[in-house]
């Protein structure tokens, strides 16, 4: 299947905990895991917004997504971390199941979707994942889990990974 001409994403981006994006300019060390949360509201606002504008589903360069692309992996970035968190806070140690972002925007055909219903399903996703960061035990942040090429996250170290993964695709969009 084609991608679009999307050049497929096969960077480890776990680096983000240890020192800053480069590009974003996110730093894990500047927020605190419970401030997770709020930011992913406010970010949740930003993207109805974005997906509003009557250009979103149109590519504004070759080789880069569209806001309605983009917004349909964050929405399911959203749905992937309430998973993982979900299993980490039920299961010892869970293994976490592959994602392939890839596929999934080919599996989804995010070029075709409804900006208007990714706008409410992204919305959704976020107050879901959002919720759930704000339920967490003080004593369950240290609750670890393994994604399958063996990286180890504790619900702490993974809110602000899936942080970081918004923030970026934000700044993909308006800022470029």
């Amino acid at each position: 299947m084609s991608t679009g001409g999307i050049e497929p994403d096969t960077k480890d981006w776990t680096w983000v905990l240890s020192r800053p994006c480069p590009e974003c300019g996110f730093d894990a060390s500047a927020v605190h895991h419970f401030d997770v949360a709020e930011t992913i509201r406010g970010d949740a606002d930003e993207w109805i917004r974005r997906l509003g504008d009557p250009g979103a589903a149109s590519r504004t360069r070759p080789g880069v997504w569209s806001v309605l692309e983009y917004g349909c992996h964050v929405r399911d970035v959203h749905r992937i971390f309430h998973e993982r968190v979900t299993l980490m806070l039920t299961q010892h140690e869970p293994l976490f199941p592959n994602w392939d972002q890839d596929r999934a925007a080919i599996d989804g055909d995010y070029a075709a979707q409804s900006p208007p219903v990714v706008a409410g399903e992204l919305f959704d996703a976020a107050v879901t994942v959002a919720d759930t960061y704000d339920s967490v035990p003080d004593d369950a942040w240290m609750r670890s889990g393994l994604r399958s090429n063996g990286s180890e996250f504790t619900v702490a170290s993974i809110a602000l990974y899936h942080l970081h993964d918004i923030v970026h695709h934000a700044w993909d969009v308006d800022e470029h």
